[in-house]
């Protein structure tokens, strides 16, 4: 990148130094922005809707606390950089709440409750009544707010007319996950197949459940956010981002996650990509090459230590996790995917295991 990104983006030096900043500014300021779009949800009319609203703040805080972590690349835009992020994956949690838990199963419903994904990065788009397709209606404003809180600082990134595509085309395939994997559970795979047809030839690498996951990753659009910062980026430098960020990272990202709540989706009957592996040795091995090729990835983009120490926290965090301990096939991939890991990982993974314990 430019001299001038160089300048304005200093990523984090050691996993110290991100740590300081985590304390220092993101878990604060990302509670702050969260303490306030609660008191938004709490006054949401709807019963069904405020429940889950605030449902998705309680349970989901960590995806905004991690996500925000990209804002430490660029301190004197975390004003804009972390309410952002903060809106953005807010509306994903608070709908993804309201189509596991719905009360409709019409795609139709879904996708348009996801266009108000969309508009939040399209500085130009209006927004329209995202709840036209489904009986819980009155929200009091609460996701139009979100959709125009991120239109608003869309518009104050100097580089955002260059990183614009980019995020789109993160953003429309997120929505077209949320939409085929919410569906009826017998036309759920089915549909997932048929679009994975579509879209093979951008992953070719992958099974269609691995590019399934890479899809409902926020990180890439959250790194572009970071990009857009810088008045000098350039749409060639945003592609090489994406190309950095998906498929790899993103569905190394998500596969964690589905990692390690197999037990929790096998109650709730919720689909899990994690369960379309012949066996825990093919899943494994997936996994382990898919972090090799998140780490190979990053190293193509300015900041990669920064990046791979994203990689290492992804690891780290997921894995030290409680539910890791409740099941058992679980916790052994987990102590297989931590044998010999980099120093990095390890200090995250201590780190984690320390903050659950005490914050």
């Amino acid at each position: 990148m430019s001299q001038s990104n160089r300048k304005r983006h200093q990523y984090p030096r050691g996993a110290l130094a991100l740590m300081r900043g985590v304390y220092k500014y993101t878990i604060p300021e990302t509670r702050n922005a969260l303490n306030e779009w609660r008191a938004q949800a709490e006054a949401i009319p709807d019963e069904e809707l405020r429940t889950q609203a605030l449902a998705s703040i309680r349970d989901k805080q960590f995806h905004c606390e991690g996500g925000t972590v990209y804002a430490l690349a660029d301190l004197p835009n975390r004003h804009i950089l972390i309410p952002l992020i903060v809106s953005y994956q807010t509306i994903s949690d608070y709908l993804d709440n309201l189509c596991d838990r719905s009360t409709s199963m019409d795609p139709d419903d879904f996708r348009l409750l996801h266009q108000s994904m969309l508009d939040a990065v399209d500085p130009e788009a209006v927004p329209v009544n995202y709840y036209a397709l489904r009986e819980e209606q009155d929200d009091g404003g609460y996701l139009r707010n979100l959709v125009t809180t991120c239109q608003e600082l869309t518009r104050q990134l100097p580089g955002y007319a260059s990183a614009k595509r980019q995020i789109q085309d993160l953003a429309g395939l997120y929505t077209d996950l949320q939409v085929y994997k919410h569906i009826k559970p017998e036309l759920r795979e089915t549909a997932l197949l048929e679009w994975w047809s579509e879209h093979r030839h951008r992953t070719p690498q992958f099974r269609w459940n691995e590019f399934a996951a890479a899809t409902g990753s926020t990180l890439g659009v959250f790194m572009l956010f970071l990009a857009a910062s810088d008045e000098q980026l350039t749409e060639e430098q945003a592609v090489s981002i994406h190309t950095a960020y998906f498929p790899h990272v993103c569905a190394l990202h998500i596969m964690l996650d589905y990692l390690i709540d197999q037990g929790e989706d096998r109650i709730e009957g919720d689909l899990n990509f994690c369960n379309y592996y012949e066996n825990v040795e093919t899943m494994l091995d997936r996994i382990a090459f898919i972090v090799e090729m998140a780490r190979s990835d990053v190293q193509k983009i300015p900041g990669t230590a920064f990046h791979r120490m994203i990689i290492e926290g992804l690891i780290a965090i997921y894995l030290s996790d409680p539910k890791v301990s409740e099941q058992q096939e679980v916790r052994d991939v987990s102590k297989r995917l931590m044998k010999n890991s980099p120093i990095t990982r390890v200090f995250f993974f201590i780190f984690s295991r320390w903050i659950r314990k005490h914050m």
